[in-house]
């Protein structure tokens, strides 16, 4: 009987560990997006449609740079690639500067398209890196675990929006002290990688001779959109996504309208909202060891479908609970899709990671919809995510035919 895969090998740990923290640090501008989306709203007196602009700014960032990012990789490696995704951060960081001065919301948008090219790049760059740092058996736990400082930095950000920019002040100075800060810390961190030494890596995409029979075995000279799995894997996370960008960009106005919180409230349950996504990813990880990870995303798919459908009615704290709730079950999505998806591609795995990070610029057109039901009820806005984690459980319950090189669970 084969031995139980390791999480990971000692030689790769403090290389795991830096990587991880790049995903805290895009969980912290991801979610301030959202908390500039509602101050925008108040500052700059954009609509709520208008407002979502925010996130086609961000999330269209990564359709742009998907392709580039996953080029850049393959040509000059991870690390570069990670140092080229926070020069891009840091740089779009500092054009908060002008664009607070200028206070446009069109300067804003340039700056945040800026930032979101580097997080983009990382996240190009970050999976498939994680995923190499082990067997590949055990990837999807690697990706689960990085993930979850995602969450981490999903937290801070809207604890840093309400204490900062929610802070009594209706002008944009908090904005752009904060973001002078945050392009420091990035520079910072980049200058520290740079001193990091990679080990050499293996491609972990590979599959393993004692893991596979020679007839589950993948076809090497396959083309890339023949793969069944990766394909499907592409258009869930497009809809994954789409649901994240709207529900995430109008929480804070659903606490506002529906609850009657104050804006600086509802960010700090917005804040406790990234707190049930961080439990609900290492709550994932753990239950991925005894529970095939397909298996759990159909699960939380189907939980969401429920949840969805009970914050669209705005039965109050019922409601608001479930809103809270989405975030939980959304946990595992975006990483589970993203490793289920590079499984078994071998040397398309960098390829694969490109068309799958294009994905995201669901989250920039869905909050565009939403916006407009959510002009004239935001609690019904939430009706329409229910098609995109209807996606999400047909990805889930068929991956096992998609890839038929999946070992039986």
């Amino acid at each position: 009987m084969d031995a139980k895969p390791k999480f990971t090998e000692r030689k790769y740990l403090l290389v795991l560990l830096f990587v991880t923290s790049l995903f805290l640090m895009w969980g912290i501008s991801m979610t301030l997006g959202d908390v500039l989306n509602r101050h925008f709203q108040n500052v700059l007196h954009v609509s709520k449609a208008r407002s979502a602009y925010v996130q086609f700014s961000i999330f269209g960032a990564y359709f742009v740079m998907g392709i580039p990012a996953g080029l850049f990789m393959k040509r000059f490696g991870y690390k570069n690639g990670v140092l080229l995704g926070l020069l891009l951060y840091s740089v779009g960081a500092f054009l908060f500067i002008p664009a607070a001065d200028a206070e446009s919301f069109t300067f804003f948008r340039v700056a945040l398209f800026i930032l979101a090219c580097g997080m983009a790049t990382l996240e190009t760059v970050a999976h498939p890196f994680v995923a190499s740092l082990g067997d590949q058996r055990t990837s999807d736990q690697r990706i689960n675990f990085a993930q979850a400082f995602n969450g981490v930095g999903g937290i801070i950000g809207p604890i840093i929006g309400s204490s900062v920019i929610f802070a009594g002040e209706q002008d944009l100075v908090s904005v752009k002290h904060l973001y002078i800060t945050i392009g420091a810390v990035i520079a910072v961190i980049a200058i520290a990688f740079a001193f990091v030494k990679v080990p050499a890596l293996t491609d972990p995409h590979i599959v393993a001779t004692d893991s596979y029979s020679a007839a589950e075995a993948p076809h090497p000279d396959k083309k890339l959109f023949h793969h069944k799995h990766f394909v499907f894997a592409v258009i869930a996370q497009l809809f994954n996504v789409a649901a994240q960008g709207g529900t995430w960009a109008f929480f804070i106005n659903y606490g506002h309208e529906v609850m009657h919180f104050s804006d600086a409230n509802a960010s700090r349950f917005f804040a406790l909202s990234m707190v049930m996504m961080m439990t609900g990813r290492f709550a994932g990880t753990f239950l991925m060891r005894f529970i095939a990870p397909y298996k759990l995303l159909a699960a939380f798919a189907l939980a969401n479908i429920v949840m969805c459908l009970i914050v669209a009615q705005g039965f109050g704290w019922v409601s608001f609970v479930a809103l809270l709730f989405i975030n939980f079950f959304f946990s595992i999505m975006f990483p589970t899709i993203f490793s289920l998806g590079l499984k078994n591609m071998g040397k398309q795995t960098q390829q694969a990671s490109s068309f799958i990070v294009m994905g995201v610029v669901g989250g920039g057109l869905f909050p565009l919809l939403m916006g407009l039901v959510a002009n004239h009820s935001v609690a019904h806005a939430y009706y329409l995510p229910i098609i995109c984690y209807a996606v999400i459980f047909l990805f889930g319950f068929n991956y096992k035919r998609l890839n038929k090189s999946t070992v039986a669970a």
